[in-house]
C-alpha cells in the first residue's frame, strides 16, 4: 500500500496515524499467530489501561484469537502466553470468516446459486390455532 493509502485508509491495515499514535503513546504487548500486533497505553486514563490492537493485513475483528480477545476485553491483566493452558486435541485452528466473500457458504436455493429450491415433498401440516 502506497503512502497515501496509509494516510487516508483504516480498513486495509493501521493508518499512518494510527501507526505513530501506537508508536509514541503504547507498549508493544505481543504478537499472535497471524501476526496481529497487541498493545497497553503507557498512562492510564480513569484508572484503567487502553488496549489495542494492530492488523497484520485488513482489519478483521474475527482475526483475533479468543485468548487476546480475553486481554483486549480487560478479562484478565497477563499477557495470554502466560496465561493460557496447551491447546486441546479437539481445538481446530483459526478460519477466517468469509461471509460476503465468493467463498462464502450458499445452500441450494441460494439467489447466487440460481435461485432454484427443491420441490415441496407435501409432508407439511400447517397448524390452525382452533384445534
Amino acid at each position: 500500500m502506497g503512502i497515501l493509502g496509509k494516510l487516508f485508509t483504516w480498513w486495509d491495515g493501521a493508518t499512518i496515524g494510527t501507526s505513530l499514535f501506537s508508536a509514541l503513546n503504547g507498549e508493544k504487548v505481543g504478537e499472535d499467530a497471524e501476526g496481529n500486533t497487541y498493545y497497553r497505553s503507557k498512562k492510564q486514563r480513569s484508572g484503567r489501561e487502553r488496549r489495542w490492537v494492530i492488523y497484520q493485513g485488513a482489519n478483521d475483528s474475527s482475526r483475533v484469537p479468543a485468548e487476546w480477545h480475553g486481554w483486549l476485553h480487560h478479562s484478565y491483566d497477563e499477557v495470554p502466553e502466560s496465561h493460557l493452558p496447551p491447546p486441546h486435541i479437539w481445538e481446530k485452528d483459526y478460519t477466517p470468516n468469509v461471509t460476503g466473500t465468493p467463498q462464502a457458504y450458499r445452500p441450494a436455493g441460494a439467489l447466487e446459486r440460481g435461485g432454484k429450491r427443491a420441490a415441496s415433498t407435501g409432508d407439511y401440516e400447517a397448524w390452525s390455532p382452533g384445534e
